[in-house]
């Protein structure tokens, strides 16, 4: 695990550092509007957001910063998280989840390779229905709370993109596909996710500002993200706790749309009975459910799905629901490991499904499919799947999408489904 107060450092925190100190204090909303979106506000600084309809939280700089790694990434987050929390001075004239002293985090998919991060930002500006704040953080002091609130420099456009496939390419994938089909057909598991990259690369170091922008105004149904270079805009929340309430939405189950509004209806209806599709969501349910009733009570698990619509694919969808037993010893982060990685993002059973995915996907996933989001001081959070993502490092952004397969997937199927969930980070970089 490695700490620091900016993320050049390196090392243990000395035992002399000064605490953090955090202040919250209410926004007028109409002021906050006057200044466009929230993500209007970034500067280039280490942004972080996470982005719904308008409303959630952005920051920026970096007050603190842990980086773990291995099978503990998620535990030795969490004691640093608690921790550094104990240890700080807070006035928080607000008092709403999001509000006080906030992490922002991005975990990796995998336990080998990949790291995952929690950034403490700077300031962190939050807005939920009629109320707004900012948060300044620093160590030993802070600045005024006024002088941040103003629109950031616009970003520039990536210029010269162009793409080229990843680890493997369209016919390769195929046959990890029907590979995949061959082994859930000789009973080795049920289900099991590929995923499949594209790398982008501009002629300059691409602004992952650019990108979220255009997330956020082609998909507000969607928590548009982005933690240390891992960005996207996702339908799926992996699992929220507000309170002691914690919920949870599962997607499992895509078919494209066309544009026409009838076509799609009737699209909607051949998923919402297509047998595969619902095997597929059943899987995902299962899992999320049985992953959260050892630390829930009040269990709500629906008995069919919904068709979500997005502007690019549609899904079955389930929001699971549940009462925490103890807010005060499981936070959101305790939550997400649990859940991670649940059969919409590795497969059932899961040690099977993610053993397989090692040896037939041939490609590094990093942090995509792994838990993202952010959490106060009090343990409440969300925290997404890092889905429609991509990361970016300089010139180049690596993009993801991934397909539940099961016995009957067809592998020229689940190309159209990859190609279709590459459309909106592919879009928002070259439009």
């Amino acid at each position: 695990m490695t700490t620091s107060a900016s993320p050049g450092s390196q090392g243990a925190p000395s035992a002399v550092e000064a605490p953090l100190v955090a202040r919250t204090v209410a926004v007028d909303v109409a002021r906050l509007d006057a200044l466009g979106s929230l993500l209007d506000l970034l500067p280039s600084d280490h942004p972080v957001s996470w982005l719904r309809r308008g409303e959630g939280l952005v920051g920026w700089g970096c007050a603190a910063v842990v980086r773990t790694q291995g099978p503990a990434r998620f535990s030795d987050a969490a004691k640093w998280w608690e921790e550094t929390t104990a240890r700080a001075v807070v006035r928080d004239e607000v008092e709403e989840p999001g509000t006080g002293l906030v992490c922002f985090g991005t975990f990796a998919f995998a336990d080998e390779p990949g790291h995952s991060v929690l950034q403490v930002p700077s300031v962190a500006v939050g807005r939920r229905g009629d109320r707004a704040w900012v948060t300044v953080v620093g160590r030993g002091s802070i600045e005024p709370l006024d002088s941040h609130l103003s629109p950031a420099a616009a970003p520039d456009a990536p210029a010269g993109i162009t793409f080229a496939d990843g680890s493997l390419n369209s016919e390769e994938w195929m046959s990890a596909v029907a590979d995949a089909v061959a082994r859930i057909g000789g009973g080795d598991l049920e289900k099991v996710v590929l995923a499949r990259d594209l790398v982008a690369t501009a002629d300059e170091d691409v602004d992952v500002r650019w990108p979220l922008q255009r997330l956020a105004a082609a998909y507000p149904m969607c928590w548009t993200f982005h933690v240390d270079g891992m960005f996207g805009a996702t339908p799926e929340m992996l699992v929220r706790r507000e309170r002691g309430l914690v919920t949870s939405r599962v997607l499992a189950g895509t078919i494209r749309r066309t544009g026409d509004d009838e076509r799609d209806l009737a699209l909607a209806a051949t998923l919402a009975r297509s047998s595969k599709d619902l095997e597929e969501h059943e899987y995902a349910v299962r899992s999320v459910a049985d992953s959260l009733e050892p630390h829930c009570s009040s269990m709500n698990v629906p008995e069919a799905p919904f068709v979500l619509h997005l502007p690019n694919v549609m899904h079955l969808a389930t929001d699971v629901a549940g009462v925490v037993h103890d807010a005060q010893t499981v936070s959101s982060l305790d939550l997400a490991e649990a859940l991670h990685p649940s059969a919409a993002v590795g497969g059932t059973p899961t040690a099977a499904a993610t053993d397989l995915i090692t040896e037939i996907e041939r490609m590094d996933r990093g942090r995509y499919a792994g838990p993202v989001g952010w959490m106060d001081a009090s343990g409440d959070g969300e925290w997404g799947i890092a889905l429609r993502s991509g990361s970016v490092e300089g010139r180049s952004v690596r993009l993801f999408a991934g397909c539940g397969i099961v016995a009957d997937s067809d592998p020229e199927a689940e190309l159209a489904e990859a190609q279709a969930k590459f459309v909106p980070v592919r879009d928002s970089l070259s439009g």
